[in-house]
Parts: structure tokens; sequence; C-alpha cells
């Protein structure tokens, strides 16, 4: 189950709420993303600060967050562990999604843009 917090500024942080993002529970996550969106949520920063793995199902499942929010909105990704930064490197995920290296550097540099 995901954990979500919105800060003043209308910028959603999403914390996946697994420790591992994968075929198992990537469609649940999509759903859960997909229903914020769906509220009206559209600045969005995922946290994968206690993510440790992700395969290419959870990064299918980011693609098509991004995908739904299209141009009304933002997605950021933040808090990386290396073998999650080299999972977004092979699969050139990294050219897609902005990174940052914390929720806090995100949530300032997409705040600056809004």
């Amino acid at each position: 189950m995901i954990h979500t917090t919105t800060d003043d500024a209308g910028i959603t942080v999403i914390r996946p709420g697994f420790e591992r993002l994968t075929a198992a529970n990537a469609k649940a996550f999509k759903d859960d993303v997909t229903a914020i969106i769906e509220g009206g949520e559209a600045q969005l920063v995922v946290d994968f600060k206690d993510v440790s793995f992700v395969d290419s199902s959870g990064l299918g499942a980011l693609v098509g967050v991004l995908k739904k929010i299209g141009y009304r909105g933002d997605l950021a990704v933040s808090g990386l562990n290396a073998d999650v930064a080299q999972m977004f490197k092979i699969c050139r995920m990294d050219r897609v999604f902005k990174t940052h290296a914390s929720v806090n550097d995100a949530v300032e540099k997409m705040a600056e843009n809004l």
C-alpha cells in the first residue's frame, strides 16, 4: 500500500510501501497512483528511499503513471539506491524521469517550475 503526503504547493510525495517494486505488486502500485491522479493530483514525486529493488514491471508501472499524467503535470523520482539507479540506467529510464537525491530536492525543484 502506498503512502502519500501533499505539501502546500500541491506536490504529492508517494512512497510505494514495498521494499521491492516487482511484477507481484506493480499493478497495485500503478492503480493506486492512477487513482491519485484521477483525484486531481498532477505534481508527483515518487520516493524510492525504502525501495531496494525495481524490476521491469515496476518500471513499466512508473511509465504508465507518467503517461497518465501526460502534459497536465509532472513526475519525478527521488532516493534511488545504487541498485535501483543502475536499473534505471540500464533501461534508460534515467533519460525519461527526472531523478533527485532526496524528496526535498525533488519537491524544491518541482516547486520552482510551477
